[in-house]
């Protein structure tokens, strides 16, 4: 990756985490605390690693993302946003009664979304049967999942694991955002589900632990995801993240898991998010 395509993705991520605010303040409500920190992925995932065109986003033949965790759907939308799907200027009707951009993925009606989630730990088991169904029909497709920390206490999730290690799913990409809270406090005080990397071997994965913020970390685990394609082993990204990543106050504070900005935060947070521009700008 050259020093200019990092910083491109930079500033793409602040845009990302401008709509996230944008939208969950028009909305009054939403999750901005998991849609932050997974904002780095969702930018790499969007505008390099998924083979996509939102010009035609019911193309067969493309990726399928699959987010597990849906209540972070502001991070997913203003990444779609930014790449085109939907204009950027309708993130602020989140919510809204009449709006197409409810508070979990509707793929009946956002374009360029490939499931509709919300209930936590059901993803991962559709992201599998999806890549299973590539492979049984032949397709070079593949699929990519994102799960919260959290949400890795659902048994569902194992049984889905297990599941893609059985039938060698090689083109079925776990990413697990790691930024250790959830709702209720710490994810270690409420279900601690450590070690991670070992269980995830143990299930059958081949295991990558990275920093969630760094984009070259990032394309280092999907060099390894596609490495992978031959070998029969589904391929899990461990990324450690901050919680609320980009706006200080939010910052490992699990009380931003669920709530939205006033107006008085919402400024200060685009306020910190423009600095971070102008300092990819020096």
């Amino acid at each position: 990756m050259t020093p200019e395509e990092k910083k491109t993705l930079q500033r793409t991520a602040i845009s990302v985490r401008e709509g996230i605010l944008t939208g969950i303040h028009g909305a009054k409500a939403g999750h901005p605390g998991g849609s932050l920190s997974a904002a780095d992925m969702f930018t790499y995932l969007y505008f390099k690693e998924l083979r996509i065109d939102p010009k035609d986003p019911k193309k067969v033949e493309r990726d399928r993302f699959v987010l597990s965790k849906g209540h972070t759907a502001p991070g997913l939308y203003a990444a779609l946003a930014n790449r085109g799907y939907f204009p950027i200027e309708d993130l602020p009707t989140l919510r809204h009664i009449d709006s197409y951009l409810q508070g979990h993925p509707n793929m009946n009606t956002v374009p360029g979304v490939d499931l509709s989630t919300g209930s936590l730990g059901q993803g991962l088991s559709a992201a599998a049967g999806m890549a299973k169904g590539a492979r049984f029909q032949g397709r070079d497709i593949n699929i990519y999942s994102l799960l919260g920390d959290g949400e890795l206490a659902e048994g569902q999730i194992w049984e889905a694991t297990m599941f893609a290690a059985h039938y060698g799913l090689d083109n079925l990409c776990i990413i697990v955002d790691i930024n250790g809270l959830q709702i209720d406090g710490r994810t270690c005080d409420v279900m601690n589900t450590e070690p991670l990397d070992a269980k995830f071997t143990a299930f059958g994965c081949d295991v990558v632990k990275i920093d969630g913020h760094d984009f070259e970390d990032i394309e280092s685990a999907f060099s390894r995801f596609h490495a992978n394609h031959g070998t029969g082993k589904p391929t899990c990204i461990l990324m450690k993240t901050t919680k609320g990543k980009g706006v200080s106050y939010m910052e490992n504070n699990a009380s931003w898991h669920g709530k939205a900005p006033n107006d008085e935060e919402y400024v200060k947070g685009m306020s910190e998010l423009a600095e971070a521009r102008k300092v990819l700008e020096v």
